[in-house]
């Protein structure tokens, strides 16, 4: 037998129920267009489609929302799966509504990469949307808990397995976020049953024996509970349950034990009128049941990002029990159940709210800066995981702010919290009057000042210790700044020697037909382009000059003859200086050091490879003559220190006593600096290996060679590849 589907009028009653002054005709004209858009359309279970909006509308009208949010459930897939039109829906609902709508909206199945990548798209263009006006995410999960809900009419297991995963990654740390308890711990269990179907079955079972042994244990507990409160002059509504499916088996991974083992698997909930009985309950519990040593937390004076604010207390309760307590009053209980929809009241003499008010949300705040500095998707979708998913830790900034940081935060995360141009100028800082090293990880309660530069300068190994996804995305983007300079000023290079060919100069206007037909912003989008590899100079050449044909731009750039080392030096693009840092790499094939004759190879996403003229990987460019670039080493200035760079030899040695001492003693007296030694084989006679060796140029790495030839446990020495 089917679900009966909501009617017009019990929808209606049930809004008018808790708002009297909701739009009534508003939501009888969506109603009705719902139903007449989505006319003969069927779900996966059969039912008729119509019946998942109205679901929707019956959930959001649940939290008790607005007209406008109900109106926004019944019409959120009319643009996307009728052919009704936003100027049909601005016309019959207004411009607030279609907004909403357009917001919720399931989003164009963009043919992208990877299921990830286009997840992530869609998670940042649903944060866009709910940035302006928080009913888009509130919308956005009914539709969600409603899908999970009816999830097991789908019949493909991998589309469910896909959906499910997708929900606990995203839409569970979004409800979670926005303080909705109820809703967050129902999807994560439909996904839990979707996504571990036999791990839920065995904890119900575990639980169905206990309630069988135990009887009406929980009511038992709540009387108890009462009559303690009461006896002390203490009203409060109390209330009881066993800990969902998933929770048990999430502290069960979490602590890696069985189900044996935990014995807090039922929670009391404990609603007193105001924040003063809230503390004396707890007085009152504490002081009849012994508590649990660190398991106190007071959300109520440290309330959690979502708003969250309760007393929470572990106490072995009644009949030996260890039980979990929860004291708040009706207001913080409200907010606990519906977090965001808690608060989101439209009573403005029948006005929407100011959109500002979405924006109270710090960690939405956050994750909008993290949406402006991530260019990449996948990027972003990592980023605002570790943000959403993190535990907290609190600290005070000199003047007393309270700052809240992911579990193991360090000074650095401390300081973007703060503001990102505090991140970018950090040096160095001081935790309770201790000067400390940045990656310090801060405790609860410590007290941070930060020591700034004027330059902002973050460091790229900062990503090796930072935890909070805001101080990733501000230490990415300054690196993504950097790089795009040497990028841009690579790629000016080589189209300069392109053009160069074909008689003619590059120039902004010169690239004109470049941005049009690659969809660029400008000429440096182009620059930095050709520099990263992503756009070759045979396309751009190909785009400016039309009559070209692949043929004859072939033969106008071929590989250029391999240069003395005097001629690349005079006609060789200048690399030192050019693509410092990130935007230029050694081969790890061959190695190459000054004094070996080179070639720079642009690759894609990496700026210029260096490779030694003879290296053997080159063959795979030969048919790439765009990508070939001329380079020299350039000599150190008078008073220049030399850079150290890294060659490679292959040893065989004697296996016996003292030979590798040797070998280190030899290379060191010649003022080498071992950076890596790997033996590849060993036998009784003979030890074989990898010695990667710091040396000034070619020059000093064959001293070496010559002076460890000359020793009696080594047998062979050889210039490595590879």
């Amino acid at each position: 037998m089917r679900p009966r589907v909501m009617r017009q009028v019990e929808l209606v009653e049930k809004v008018l129920a808790y708002d009297p002054n909701a739009d009534e005709d508003l939501l009888n004209r969506a109603y009705v267009f719902s139903m007449k858009a989505h006319g003969s359309q069927k779900r996966a279970s059969g039912d008729p489609y119509f019946s998942h909006p109205v679901e929707v509308a019956g959930i959001l009208a649940g939290m008790k929302l607005d007209a406008t949010a109900i109106a926004t459930g019944l019409l959120h897939d009319t643009l996307e799966d009728t052919v009704a039109t936003p100027e049909e829906i601005e016309r019959n609902f207004g411009q607030h509504v279609l907004r909403l709508v357009d917001g919720v909206t399931k989003l164009s199945r963009i043919e992208l990469q990877s299921d990830r990548t286009r997840q992530a798209e869609n998670f940042r263009k649903l944060l866009l949307a709910m940035s302006n006006d928080i009913r888009v995410l509130l919308v956005k999960l009914a539709d969600r808990l409603h899908n999970m809900r009816t999830l097991h009419f789908i019949k493909d297991p991998e589309k469910r397995r896909r959906i499910a995963k997708e929900t606990m990654e995203i839409f569970v740390p979004l409800a979670d976020r926005i303080g909705m308890q109820e809703l967050k711990e129902e999807l994560e269990d439909l996904a839990f049953a979707e996504l571990n179907a036999d791990a839920r079955a065995s904890i119900i079972a575990r639980l169905d024996q206990l309630r069988s042994e135990g009887g009406s244990m929980v009511d038992r507990i709540v009387d108890r509970l009462k009559r303690t409160l009461a006896e002390q002059g203490i009203d409060a509504w109390v209330s009881g349950r066993e800990k969902r499916p998933y929770s048990i088996w999430e502290k069960m991974q979490r602590k890696n034990i069985a189900f044996e083992q935990l014995s807090d698997i039922m929670a009391f909930r404990v609603v007193v009128r105001d924040v003063a009985t809230c503390y004396h309950a707890l007085g009152v519990v504490h002081q009849t049941w012994p508590s649990v040593p660190g398991r106190f937390k007071d959300y109520v004076s440290t309330p959690k990002q979502n708003g969250y604010r309760s007393l929470h207390t572990t106490v072995i309760g009644p009949e030996n029990k260890r039980i979990e307590i929860q004291i708040r009053t009706q207001e913080m209980h409200d907010v606990a159940e519906l977090g965001v929809a808690a608060h989101w009241q439209y009573k403005h003499n029948g006005k929407e709210a100011p959109e500002a008010e979405a924006r109270q949300y710090r960690w939405l705040r956050e994750l909008l800066e993290i949406l402006e500095q991530t260019s990449d998707p996948e990027e972003f979708l990592e980023h605002t995981k570790l943000n959403m998913f993190q535990d907290q830790v609190f600290c005070f900034s000199p003047k007393g702010d309270l700052i809240a940081l992911p579990r193991d935060a360090t000074v650095v995360d401390f300081a973007y919290a703060v503001h990102s141009d505090v991140g970018d100028t950090a040096v160095g800082a001081k935790v309770n009057g201790r000067v400390v090293p940045l990656r310090t990880v801060l405790r609860n309660g410590d007290q941070v000042e930060i020591l700034r530069s004027k330059v902002p300068a973050p460091n790229p190994t900062w990503l090796n210790f930072v935890k909070s996804g805001r101080a990733k995305s501000c230490i990415n983007r300054f690196i993504r700044q950097q790089q795009r300079g040497q990028y841009l000023e690579l790629g000016k290079a080589i189209l300069q020697k392109a053009f160069r060919e074909h008689d003619a100069s590059v120039s902004e206007k010169a690239l004109g037909p470049v941005v049009k037909v690659l969809k660029l912003r400008n000429a440096d989008d182009v620059y930095v382009g050709v520099g990263e590899g992503n756009i070759t100079a045979r396309q751009v050449i190909h785009i400016v000059f039309p009559g070209q044909k692949e043929e004859d731009t072939a033969d106008k750039l071929p590989i250029q003859p391999r240069p003395r080392q005097s001629e690349a030096k005079s006609g060789g693009i200048p690399i030192r200086g050019l693509i410092p840092g990130m935007a230029m790499h050694f081969a790890g094939c061959c190695h190459p050091l000054p004094g070996d004759r080179i070639v720079g190879i642009v690759t894609t996403g990496k700026g210029v490879t260096i490779h030694t003229i003879d290296c053997d990987a080159l063959e795979q460019f030969a048919e790439q003559p765009e990508r070939w670039l001329d380079l020299a080493w350039d000599a150190p200035s008078d008073g220049e220190k030399a850079q150290g760079h890294v060659g490679r030899i292959s040893l065989v040695i004697n296996n016996e006593t003292g030979a590798l001492s040797t070998v280190t003693t030899v290379i060191a007296k010649h003022k080498g600096n071992i950076t890596n030694l790997k033996i590849t084989n060993r036998s009784p006679e003979f030890f074989e290996m990898f010695v990667d060796i710091e040396v000034r140029d070619v020059k000093h790495l064959s001293n070496i060679i010559a002076a460890l030839r000359a020793t009696s446990v080594i047998s062979s020495v050889e210039r490595a590849r590879g």
